[in-house]
Formats: C-alpha cells, structure tokens, sequence
C-alpha cells in the first residue's frame, strides 16, 4: 500500500472520530436556549440537537463552528477520489449497482428503524405523559421524516448518479477533470483559489437568498439549501485528483502541500476568523447589513477550501504509517456512521441529571459513543450478509465505491 493511501486509510479514522465528537458535543453548546422545545412544536429544534442539557462551555460552540465549516466537504472530497476509477474499473451499471447496494440499502434501516429509536429521548426530555403510543403519533404527524447524519448519505448517493450519467455521456470528462488537477497539483494555493472560487460561485448567492441555516425537508430527504451546489464541487473537485493520480500531485506524500503544511495552518486559521467574525455579528443581529452576509457567505468558502487543506496537509505530513487502531476504526468507519446517533442521544439523555461539568458529559458520551458503536459495527461485521453492506471495501464513509 501506498503512503498516500495509508495517509487516507488513517484519515478515513480520524473523520469518523470527528464525527462523533462533533455530535456527542451537540447538547453542551453555549448558544442553546436554556430549555427544550416540545417534540411537536415548530421549529422542531430537536433536528439540530436532539438533547438540551443545561451544563454549557462555549469551548464546544467553537469546535463543532470549525468542523462544521469544512467537514462534509472534506468528506465529499475524500468520496470523489475513487468515483471515476471505480466507474471505469466496473462500468456504470455495476457501479451503480454497487452504490445501491452499499448506500442505499443500509440507509432504510438507519432512516425508518435507527432514527425512531434515536429520536425517542428527545421526546422523553419535554413530554408530560411520555409513552411509546404517544411518540409514535406525533412522530408520524410530522411534516417530514427526520433522516438525522443520514442525509449526507443521500446526497453521496445522489452524486454518484450524477457522475455515472456523465460517465455515460461524456466519458473524457474524467481525462479533462485529471488535466485540470494535474496543473494545479505543482501549487496547492492555486489549487485552494480554484477551489474556493468555484464553491463561491455556488455557494454564495444561495446562501444570501436562503441564509445558511435554512435547511429543505421533504420525507427522509434533508439538505441545507446553500450547500448542495457547493458539494457538488467538492465532490467534482475530489474526481479530479483521484483520476489525476493519487501517488502524485496534490496528494503525494512528498508533494508541496505536504511540505508546506505549516502553511496551511495559518491560511486554515486566518480563514477560519475571517468566517467566525462577520458570522457571529450576524447571528447577533435581528437584521444583519447585507455586507455582513456577504462577508459571512465568503468568509466560509474560503474556511472550508483552508480547513480542507490544512487537514489534508496534515495527514500526509504526519499519517503515513499504519496503526492498528486506525486501520481498525477505517474498516468500521461506514458502519459506525450509521449507527452512532443512536448511542449519543441516548447518553446525552442519560446524563441530564448529573451534575458535572459540561466537558465530563461530553467526555463520557464521546467515550461511550465510540466503544458502543465500534462494538457494534464489529458486530455486525461478523454476519456475512452485513460485512458486505458495511464492512470496508476501502472505506464506504470516505469512498462509498
């Protein structure tokens, strides 16, 4: 295996772990209002954070600000890698067969089965006379189905139907993709600049007219108006590394990117402020200046294009030997994702009566989280028919190929 290869192996590990301390945090944040809505009133702020404790640190509102900036995309990215190598190794109707088979099925499950059982303390926290009969009627009254982390699933799913239909039609589109990268790959910063234009281009004035928060929900089926567009890029984006090469380029392990990861830190940083700033004085203000919303939709193209590359920086700086727990957690890593909310609401739930600090909560349900949903996909993986669905055949949350 490759050096670059055990660098996205290993950071196909670390993603995982980022996500379920993302949303293990969820309940602590600073700017949560002091109590939880009811379950069946609008605006349904259980979807975001399913638990409302009242022990806060405002050390979490910035952790999970920064990796919400750039994480998705960064998984979007690292799923585009393979696409057009898969394609042509396998050809569309395999391909998508595969897809089905690896995105769509285990989501049934994880939608319809997981996410009631998820969802359920969330109901417990504000009900009066909590019972299963109840909590179905008014799950079912809802106006939509929710899908919780899945639906970054969905949209996976999405795209690689797109980029079979194109395979189709425009088969060189992966050549002219491979050439784009290969010209940028000597220079990262032009690489970040392309980047960042292009997500600029579909990111900003949807998010002017939606505003960043606003999300779109019809049954399962969930997206935040602004990103979808901007996604799709960095999806595009990953096809034309992966298809330009791994072992060279923007991804090698020897390569300018690596090298110059100090860099990246600082353009990650700068960027990240220059996103935090104008953000936080419009979510201050009832009616924000239009400036204000434009320097807060441009300072997150930018945040997200540094804090991808900063993160890929680093992993192929500092993440090119195998460890045993990483390559554990990058071959649980699918499984996990789509087992995970579970075990955080759930814990989140149980330590609303204890009293101590918000960073033991968060410790103790990030803790519990990972063994229990390890455990699990472990578990699972031990059945033939699941190990196929979700065990890793390169990495289903990175590639999904």
């Amino acid at each position: 295996m490759s050096r670059t290869s055990l660098a996205l192996g290993n950071l196909r590990g670390i993603v995982i772990l980022i996500v379920l301390g993302f949303h293990s945090v969820l309940a602590y944040l600073d700017f949560l209002p002091a109590t939880a809505q009811k379950f069946d009133t609008p605006p349904y702020q259980w979807v975001a954070s399913p638990i409302i404790d009242s022990q806060r640190w405002l050390g979490f509102d910035l952790f999970c600000a920064w990796h919400d900036v750039y994480l998705m995309s960064l998984m979007y990215f690292l799923s585009g890698l393979f696409v057009w190598g898969s394609l042509t190794r396998k050809g569309v109707r395999l391909f998508l067969s595969d897809r089905l088979l690896r995105l769509g099925l285990p989501l049934i499950p994880a939608v319809f089965v997981l996410m009631p059982i998820a969802l359920y303390p969330a109901y417990l926290a504000t009900a009066n006379e909590p019972s299963i009969s109840d909590y179905w009627q008014q799950l079912m009254a809802l106006p939509f189905w929710p899908c919780g982390p899945q639906w970054f699933l969905w949209q996976l799913l999405a795209l690689s139907i797109l980029a079979a239909g194109i395979y189709r039609l425009i088969p060189q589109a992966g050549d002219r993709l491979a050439r784009w990268a290969g010209r940028m790959s000597a220079q990262p910063g032009r690489f970040y600049v392309a980047l960042a234009a292009a997500s600029a281009v579909t990111y900003i004035p949807l998010a002017l007219i939606y505003s960043p928060w606003s999300w779109f929900q019809l049954g399962p089926f969930a997206f935040q108006w602004c990103r979808p567009l901007h996604y799709l890029v960095y999806f595009f984006a990953g096809i034309a590394v992966g298809t330009y090469g791994l072992d060279r380029g923007l991804l090698a392990t020897d390569g300018a990117l690596a090298r110059r990861w100090p860099i990246w830190v600082a353009v990650a940083t700068v960027t990240f402020l220059a996103w935090i700033a104008p953000t936080a004085l419009v979510m201050g203000t009832e009616q924000p200046h239009f400036a204000l919303l434009l320097g807060s939709a441009l300072g997150y193209v930018l945040a997200c294009a540094g804090g991808g590359m900063v993160v890929l920086a680093l992993a192929l700086r500092f993440s090119t030997r195998r460890r045993r727990i990483l390559d554990s957690l990058s071959e649980n890593a699918y499984g996990m994702y789509l087992v995970h909310y579970v075990f955080v609401v759930w814990l989140q739930y149980a330590m609303l009566g204890v009293a101590v600090p918000a960073i033991i909560k968060a410790a103790i349900v990030f803790a519990g989280t990972l063994l229990l949903s390890w455990g699990t996909t472990a578990a699972l993986r031990s059945i033939p028919l699941a190990s196929r669905r979700i065990g890793d055949d390169g990495g289903a949350l990175a590639k999904a190929s």
